[in-house]
């Protein structure tokens, strides 16, 4: 008897439910039906209501704050594996914990270690992502892990805006690398914005570092969070004599008064995915879904197929 590869269905955590949907209907399957049993005291329960014995599961959630969201995921990877299904999959495209990736001072966790230890321990046997903080946090996991890169849909977006004197920059050193790759597939200049902090979230100085007069920016970061970071950048490239800045941020967190900030700075446009569902519109906030690229990728692995062929970066 020839060996068949498990049949899969698709199932979301409560928040990353209008994601799943899309990602479900480009694989071409129903979303999967789970419940949430909620408690008065705020403790949940998710229950598959439908049979997932022996069939490959994917589980859509991002885990972004507030911690409910990680927890969801790790119920539901029990319950999974509880109901005998052969392969989960936890689809996360938004790793939340990802800035916690080492210790940068006494007596403080690695949280993207612990999170790792805890999707495992759960009974997850494959990782799905996109664009970790750290890529060194595939190392977390003794899993595989696939780390997919949104320059496959960004870079079709930006190539469609048609713009001359085309520079990339990165919003820090840490982010240098990821702007190099871009503009090597642009063909563009590159500059880096180099940024000490009084605290997190909180910028004392910011200094470039290449030349921006007369030329048509396009910020690089694999999140925003205050929006600081990339108001500032915008603000001291403008002065500096470029035509436009605009920014590329594949996870829009956007806490605190981030909208106010993004609205009231000289950025053109900021342009992110649907790993994170944005909390209100704005004019300048345009998304680009990133669920095309998970479906895709999701059916080459049910298939057993090479993805390798998705990592433009």
């Amino acid at each position: 008897m020839l060996y068949q590869e498990p049949e899969a269905k698709i199932f979301a955590c409560s928040q990353s439910v209008y994601l799943a949907e899309q990602i479900a209907e480009k694989y071409n399957v129903p979303l999967g039906k789970v419940t949430f049993s909620i408690y008065s005291d705020g403790e949940f329960q998710p229950s598959f209501e439908e049979s997932i014995r022996g069939l490959r599961v994917f589980l859509v959630c991002s885990t972004f704050p507030s911690a409910d969201n990680l927890m969801e995921l790790l119920l539901m990877i029990d319950a999974a594996k509880r109901a005998s299904a052969r392969h989960i999959t936890a689809v996360i495209p938004y790793f939340g914990w990802a800035r916690q990736d080492r210790k940068d001072k006494p007596r403080v966790p690695i949280g993207a270690k612990l999170v790792a230890k805890l999707l495992e321990t759960a009974g997850a046997t494959r990782i799905m992502t996109m664009d970790l903080h750290a890529d060194q946090i595939q190392g977390f996991f003794e899993k595989p892990v696939d780390h997919l890169f949104a320059s496959t849909i960004f870079l079709p977006y930006v190539r469609s805006l048609n713009l001359e004197n085309l520079t990339i920059a990165s919003p820090d050193m840490g982010g240098s690398k990821r702007a190099y790759a871009y503009s090597k597939f642009l063909e563009s200049d590159v500059v880096v914005c180099y940024k000490q902090r009084k605290k997190a979230n909180v910028i004392d100085s910011m200094e470039l570092i290449g030349e921006v007069k007369g030329r048509n920016v396009i910020l690089v970061d694999d999140m925003i969070d205050t929006g600081g970071t990339l108001a500032k950048a915008a603000d001291v490239m403008m002065e500096k004599g470029a035509l436009s800045v605009r920014a590329i941020c594949t996870h829009a967190i956007l806490s605190g008064d981030a909208y106010e900030k993004i609205e009231n700075s000289q950025l053109l446009e900021l342009i992110v995915t649907d790993s994170i569902p944005l909390k209100k519109e704005s004019k300048k906030i345009k998304v680009v879904s990133c669920a095309p690229l998970f479906a895709e990728v999701m059916q080459m692995v049910q298939n057993n197929n090479s993805i390798s062929g998705k990592f433009l970066m």
